[in-house]
């Protein structure tokens, strides 16, 4: 199998000390791509980076001065994407027989997005022929399962400290996107798989906090959240997951991918997000509705 460890696959940024209850996570933000993926590739240059979510490592890099670790891939969302069952994957893409396990049948793998997508966003198709059933499940092997690993550890080891604990999954998302029934763009929108994965008020405070610094802000629609905040949010074991996604077109031209000159704005208004939030949870700490539902 390729060898792909020239870089550091993931990073964790770690506080001095830990002192909120809080795990931020960004997976997919990587923006290293193995050669010997773009050589598969149809795509060149700007086109593959299309599914990036793009600097949002650096929108909430202040995670770990305000007390919380942050987890964020270095390999690209193209390459794999931790966001998913560890095996969703296309048959049509493969050369040879997947294995039984393999959920084959998910609306994600129907729409391309699988656990090694077969499209980035614009539906561009990123393989130029089929890869080797191997080297896919060498993927998941070798990057999938460390990744999660990390996370996994970040989360219980925050449970473990504090009674309770918050992971933050953090995403981008296309600046197109609207409001339902309106022509609003929202700014910002908050997922807790519609109230399964984090307490209702933890979401609400969320969004008002967005609010209040004059962001528009939603829940849920159209992103509730994907299978990292589902698998790991479970408040009645005092474990709260939630998605952000905050909206591309304020902060990167989504044409060139450059940052935009209000970078450090938007970077701003979310490190006071973070310290909001931080601070409504250490205020509430003993509300059963955080420790346990």
């Amino acid at each position: 199998m390729p060898e792909i460890r020239e870089y550091e696959l993931f990073e964790i940024r770690e506080p001095v000390s830990q002192t909120i209850p809080f795990v931020y996570n960004s997976p997919h933000s990587g923006r290293i791509y193995p050669p010997e993926f773009i050589a598969q590739s149809r795509l060149q240059g700007i086109s593959i980076r299309r599914s990036e979510d793009h600097y949002v490592e650096e929108l909430f890099s202040a995670a770990s001065m305000l007390g919380a670790p942050l987890l964020f891939a270095n390999f690209p969302r193209a390459y794999l994407d931790v966001n998913r069952e560890p095996y969703e994957l296309d048959p049509r893409m493969f050369d040879g027989m997947l294995p039984s396990y393999a959920n084959v049948n998910s609306l994600r793998v129907a729409g391309g997005l699988g656990t090694i997508p077969r499209i980035v966003a614009e539906n561009m198709e990123i393989y130029s022929h089929r890869i080797p059933v191997q080297e896919g499940l060498y993927r998941v092997e070798s990057v999938y399962k460390p990744y999660h690993a990390a996370l996994r550890r970040l989360i219980a080891r925050t449970h473990v400290q504090f009674g309770f604990g918050v992971l933050i999954d953090c995403h981008s998302m296309p600046g197109n996107i609207r409001i339902a029934g309106s022509n609003q763009r929202p700014d910002f929108i908050i997922g807790d798989r519609y109230g399964t994965s984090a307490s209702a008020e933890l979401s609400r405070t969320a969004i008002s906090i967005f609010e209040e610094m004059g962001f528009n802000a939603i829940r849920n629609k159209p992103y509730a959240g994907g299978f990292i905040t589902e698998h790991y949010g479970r408040p009645s074991r005092g474990l709260h997951a939630l998605q952000i996604e905050v909206n591309r077109s304020i902060y990167v031209d989504e044409v060139t991918l450059e940052k935009r000159a209000d970078f450090p704005v938007i970077a701003n208004a979310v490190t006071s997000f973070m310290r909001q939030m931080a601070d409504y949870v250490q205020r509430f700490a003993d509300d059963t509705a955080l420790a346990a539902e």
